[in-house]
């Protein structure tokens, strides 16, 4: 294709290759025609027979597009033309100009070791939206779908700068069409693969180019749980930044943010966004979940009758009325020696009936965490009837106890300071797993705010 130093349409002089792939090349060069000569990019096109067709209609998009737009920080479109004799070549070209941004892209200054640090990462944050609210926000909005850091330039104001509209996509068509499917795996979020879409896809790919910032390695290359990107052990920063990136890069779409607006905002409010539940909610469980940047809420309900076995009430009824008049007799003689050890094994046993028929069945558990304490309470009939506290630095394992085959299921078990430790009230075993999963991913989330 085109040659360092020669001259386009009598006008543009090629300087330097900037990128290639088999149909395309992108040039810085020097167009010839302004005063003082200014530097320009060049983008180039092959009408080759083996060539897609979906390149060419994705060429004439961005060109249209380009010229259509006015930001600060995008590159003004300057020309578009097509060369259909070039030597050594047997096909036409089509040609882009857009304006030269000086400055390097975020992909080079990963690739060289560079690593960002929060409040940088936060600005970057707020200058990407920002051109993505201005994008989004026009009629019909307009979607890049490639964002990632080889298209955002670290202009040499200090600025960010959104760059290579080739997969670009007005909204300006009828129900029912179809759109090339576009975009750099590990940026592009599932409805895209499906050649859909919407404002909300631009926000997944802010929020995975962040994480790339952050981590230093490609969203592609981390794990993943429940299709969610999982980097917060990998950072140490602000927890509710964790949190909004994690609204950015949601699987669904339907619970993702959705508009770059509304991620400004909450991005200005990110200690009061929740983390993503790491499991799905098992189906009918009534335990209630309360997460934000600083603290995890959890109530667990009573089980109730269905628990209140009725040979349990028969167990617990019958030795009192067996013993009811005897009882009678006691009150109406006067409690002797001997009439208070002949109680006291009746009364141990009511004990023992209690805590084995009432409280598994009408207990509830409310557990609360933040960074610096822990609390847990247990309650009868809504009433706190004991409660412990200790540090939250402390804990050292949450799990359920290993109890014998054909016991009655028990709780999420915390240890804490060594051997210390306590356990919820009863719980069905997939609850008991779920509620495990979720206290651990707040912890460990929550230790990233030292």
């Amino acid at each position: 294709m085109a040659e360092a130093g020669q001259l386009l349409c009598k006008r543009y002089q090629l300087q330097e290759k900037l990128g290639q792939d088999a149909s395309r090349q992108t040039w810085l060069a020097v167009d010839l025609a302004t005063q003082p000569q200014e530097q320009v990019v060049v983008k180039l096109l092959t009408l080759s027979p083996q060539m897609h067709w979906d390149e060419s209609k994705l060429f004439e998009r961005e060109a249209q597009v380009l010229k259509n737009l006015d930001h600060p920080r995008i590159p003004k479109y300057r020309d578009y033309f097509v060369l259909e004799e070039q030597p050594d070549s047997r096909f036409p070209w089509f040609g882009l100009v857009q304006s030269y941004i000086p400055g390097r892209s975020f992909q080079e200054l990963l690739d060289k070791g560079h690593r960002f640090w929060e409040s940088q990462v936060e600005k970057i944050a707020v200058e990407i939206l920002s051109i993505l609210v201005y994008l989004h926000e026009l009629d019909p909005p307009v979607l890049h779908r490639d964002i990632k850091p080889s298209n955002l330039i670290w202009g040499q104001d200090e600025r960010v700068y959104l760059v290579d509209f080739g997969a670009v996509q007005d909204q300006a068509v009828l129900e029912g069409a179809t759109f090339t499917v576009v975009g750099t795996y590990g940026y592009v979020p599932m409805e895209q693969f499906g050649g859909r879409a919407v404002p909300a896809s631009d926000l997944y790919a802010v929020g995975a180019t962040l994480i790339h910032l952050l981590t230093g390695t490609p969203p592609a290359d981390l794990p993943y749980r429940d299709s969610r990107i999982q980097f917060g052990d990998r950072v140490s920063i602000d927890v509710g930044f964790v949190n909004w990136i994690g609204k950015l890069t949601e699987p669904n779409v339907t619970e993702r943010l959705s508009t770059a607006r509304q991620a400004l905002d909450a991005l200005k409010n990110r200690h009061a966004l929740s983390p993503p539940q790491t499991s799905p909610k098992p189906t009918g469980s009534r335990i209630q979940i309360k997460k934000s940047a600083h603290k995890i809420e959890i109530k667990i309900p009573r089980r109730g009758a269905k628990a209140f076995k009725l040979f349990y009430l028969i167990g617990l009824v019958t030795p009192f009325v067996w013993q009811l008049p005897q009882w009678l007799n006691l009150a109406t003689t006067g409690l002797s020696y001997s009439a208070i050890l002949y109680i006291f094994p009746f009364l141990a046993l009511l004990l023992v009936l209690f805590q084995a028929t009432v409280l598994p069945a009408f207990r509830h558990t409310d557990l609360y965490f933040d960074q610096e304490n822990f609390e847990i309470r247990w309650k009868l009939f809504g009433l706190c009837y004991w409660w412990r506290r200790g540090k939250t630095s402390l804990i050292t394992r949450v799990h359920e106890e290993i109890v014998q085959q054909g016991s009655a299921p028990r709780g999420v078990t915390i240890e804490y300071s060594g051997q210390r430790k306590f356990t919820s009230s009863p719980l069905a075993t997939v609850e008991r797993h779920w509620l495990i999963e979720e206290i651990k991913e707040w912890l460990g989330m929550g230790k990233t705010m030292v």
